[in-house]
């Protein structure tokens, strides 16, 4: 069981969440902490209301949607990242709130989402966040990056695809996923060799007693 302080979380959006006030988030997050909760209570605090999570997400925003982004951070190396339909800002605003040097394009093509992503951006004071409003396949050839994230979007093959094309020459997917992400990887194995990738599957954990994070990485062959 996480430890927490004494009546720490009296009275916020959060409070129904078992993980809130935990010591071990705490120390996952080190000095980024207050940012990502502060993210963290704006979703819960509105996301039902917006369409951007389910009334059952509540009960456990920090582990299915705060850390299971989070776990991304330490696969994605040096560079600036381009988050692909960003919907909620996940991962794309979890990355932005653990490291505001990097620069980070949310791309997302529904106006009350971007709506969304910009009150949070501009509520977080985020000066690293940069939103466009458009599909991947609208913005290749004007937008790029040596790292392009992705959640919740798409199956693999359709994300090389639309995202490939973002890429910066040496330039990385690291996608989150599912249990399947295996077998996912395996059905996208033509599609990607015509875009000259490869794939790897790793399991990202966060604190403990939470099921780890699966991740994808795609990188030139």
């Amino acid at each position: 069981m996480t430890e927490r302080e004494p009546n720490s979380t009296a009275g916020s959006p959060l409070a129904g969440d078992p993980l809130e006030g935990s010591d071990a988030v705490r120390d996952y997050l080190g000095e980024r902490y207050e940012a990502v909760h502060a993210f963290g209570t704006m979703l819960a605090d509105q996301g039902v209301l917006r369409g951007l999570i389910g009334p059952r997400e509540l009960a456990r925003v920090w582990e299915r949607h705060l850390l299971n982004s989070a776990a991304v951070v330490p696969f994605l190396g040096e560079g600036a990242v381009i988050d692909v339909g960003s919907g909620a800002g996940l991962p794309g605003m979890v990355i932005a709130a653990m490291e505001p040097h990097r620069p980070v394009t949310l791309v997302e093509p529904m106006e009350r989402r971007v709506q969304w992503l910009q009150e949070a951006t501009d509520a977080l004071a985020l000066t690293n966040v940069t939103i466009v409003r458009a599909r991947a396949e609208e913005v290749a050839g004007s937008l790029s990056a040596p790292l392009v994230t992705a959640r919740a979007v798409a199956a693999i093959d359709k994300l090389v695809k639309w995202c490939a094309p973002l890429l910066e020459p040496g330039g990385r997917m690291v996608l989150l996923k599912g249990r399947s992400a295996a077998d996912e990887l395996d059905r996208a194995k033509y599609v990607l060799r015509r875009a000259g990738l490869v794939g790897e599957v790793a399991t990202a954990p966060t604190i403990a007693g939470l099921e780890a994070t699966t991740v994808v990485t795609l990188r030139p062959a």
